[in-house]
């Protein structure tokens, strides 16, 4: 990654080990990855983020760079592992910004820590606990929330790539247009490391124990201004429906011909949104 002044650093905070890009200079803007990805999913915007902001691009714990701990990965103690970053590199407040998993850690991220966020930006997925958040969790076609244990693990070891692509291709609204094969390259390895694939099923095992936590931080509406953008051809308006259940001052867009993979199947629409609502 690059920005006008750039650093890589394995930083230890919550108990954990966590790896994060650093760029640019001014208000902290943090980016936050989900499944099947890592911290590599928002190189185009973090050098244009970077002329105004220090851009901070974690890898989750789990993932990419970061440690993967036994335990941990409800979104609430996620969410601290990223709140703490932030401090370490010496940051009150900060804009958040999560896709996927990722808008789940954002979302607990504000509801623990209101008084030190700007803004926040949830991307394209939902929100366990809160309204119908059961109608997509029990969906047929979503089976991998379930997909965890020991049989699942011996399936996918040395197949990463295969259970991947599912991902990738399933859930764009064109597959072509989706993730770019060399980014497949890159995420099926940083999730084959040792512990990497268990980590990930962690993310979903957790969902339940997301559900009750969140459910329980509805019950105070978050105040910062947030941006929804979904896919037309993904969560369209379920997730900005949620997000007026939980904060009092949201914008919801939804990224017209676009599927989940929103930074990669519409960037040109994407990115200036993200950086006008940061802005």
């Amino acid at each position: 990654m690059s920005g006008n002044s750039s650093s890589d650093q394995l930083i230890d905070v919550n108990g954990t080990k966590i790896f994060c890009h650093i760029a640019g200079k001014g208000e902290p803007v943090v980016l936050i990855h989900g499944y099947a990805e890592t911290g590599h999913m928002w190189e185009p915007i973090v050098p244009l983020l970077a002329k105004n902001h220090t851009v901070i691009v974690p890898d989750l714990r789990g993932a990419g760079e970061s440690e993967r701990p036994l335990n941990g990965y409800d979104k609430k103690t996620m969410a601290q592992d990223i709140h703490a970053l932030v401090e370490s590199l010496g940051f009150q407040r900060a804009t958040i910004v999560g896709h996927d998993i990722g808008l789940m850690v954002a979302y607990a991220y504000a509801a623990q820590f209101p008084d030190e966020i700007n803004r926040i930006i949830l991307m394209d997925a939902f929100l366990p606990g809160i309204g119908d958040w059961k109608s997509v969790w029990l969906m047929r076609d979503l089976w991998h929330f379930h997909f965890y244990g020991v049989t699942p693990l011996a399936l996918v070891k040395g197949r990463e790539r295969i259970y991947f692509e599912h991902f990738w291709n399933d859930f764009a609204a064109n597959p072509k247009c989706s993730v770019s094969e060399a980014d497949r390259q890159i995420y099926a390895a940083a999730y084959a490391k040792e512990g990497g694939m268990r980590a990930g099923f962690e993310y979903f095992k957790n969902f339940e124990q997301d559900a009750k936590d969140f459910h329980a931080f509805s019950a105070k509406k978050i105040e910062a201004p947030m941006l929804v953008l979904t896919g037309e051809k993904a969560s369209g308006n379920f997730l900005i429906e949620q997000a007026k259940l939980v904060a009092n001052n949201v914008e919801g867009k939804i990224i017209l011909g676009s599927g989940h993979w929103l930074m990669e199947e519409a960037p040109e629409q994407v990115i200036p949104a993200i950086i006008d609502f940061v802005s």
